[in-house]
């Protein structure tokens, strides 16, 4: 059993992902399924918060600084794949131009008031939400999070696909790398429209070997005994312990949640 969980650390070594930033912090050791729950139990108190409640957010992301510290994982770290909701920011900041209601005078500009109320609505919980889940990939293995989401009694089917999306991302991404390093080595370059038919031609091309490749993977997983489910090689279960540590942030963010229904 020691080599059988060997064997598929190694497996799971090559895939990963660029958020991971390897640590020894407490987070780190925390078991995937257990962060998983305490992301979730954080972003659904978020969310339930009253979005007049200004200060209660301010309260969550004191709380965010203290997980990131905790799991030793820098502000500039967490702040440069917060970028991931630029395209929300910007429809956040549109919203005051074109929802309708009583208009309020900001800085010379007749904005809409429900506008305003909507877009810090977004930014504040959407932001809190994408950071809560950025720490948890930047203190969790890819094949963790997979396991992790196993434990939870997440469907299998779910699992596999997430499973075999991650590891054909790494693999389509390795083939086109070797096809551009192909099209350079005979002089080709990409320079306008009389060239889109390369491109086109290598992304068919792409594409059929993606899917014979796809064919052979399965006629192997079927002959070495695949039938529908993958076995669970780490079972191990969280301690109470442990579990209460991973509660801390959701059972904290709840608190201030009630206050900002209270108050």
């Amino acid at each position: 059993m020691p080599g059988a969980r060997r064997r598929a650390s190694e497996m799971g070594a090559g895939h990963a992902h660029k958020l991971y930033r390897h640590g020894h912090s407490p987070v780190h050791a925390l078991p995937a399924h257990c962060k998983i729950a305490a992301v979730f139990g954080f972003v659904l108190v978020v969310v339930s918060t009253p979005r007049e409640a200004v200060w209660a957010f301010g309260l969550y992301a004191l709380l965010i600084a203290a997980a990131a510290g905790a799991a030793r994982v820098p502000a500039g770290f967490l702040l440069k794949r917060l970028l991931i909701e630029v395209p929300f920011v910007a429809f956040a900041v549109l919203m005051p131009f074109v929802a309708e209601g009583p208009r309020v005078a900001v800085l010379g500009m007749s904005l809409s008031e429900s506008g305003l109320w909507g877009a810090w609505n977004i930014l504040a919980k959407g932001t809190l939400g994408v950071a809560a889940s950025v720490l948890l990939a930047s203190t969790t293995e890819l094949r963790e999070l997979l396991l992790g989401l196993q434990r939870l009694r997440m469907p299998p089917l779910l699992v596999q696909i997430a499973s075999f999306m991650i590891r054909y991302g790494d693999v389509i991404t390795d083939e086109m790398r070797r096809m551009r390093i192909a099209r350079l080595s005979r002089g080709f370059e990409a320079r306008g429209v009389r060239h889109w038919g390369v491109l086109a031609k290598s992304a068919g091309a792409l594409f059929i070997r993606s899917y014979e490749r796809g064919e052979r993977v399965h006629l192997a997983m079927v002959s070495r005994g695949y039938t529908g489910t993958m076995p669970v090689v780490d079972a191990g279960a969280a301690t109470r312990t442990q579990w209460t540590r991973a509660a801390a942030l959701p059972l904290a963010a709840l608190a201030v949640c009630l206050l900002g229904w209270t108050l």
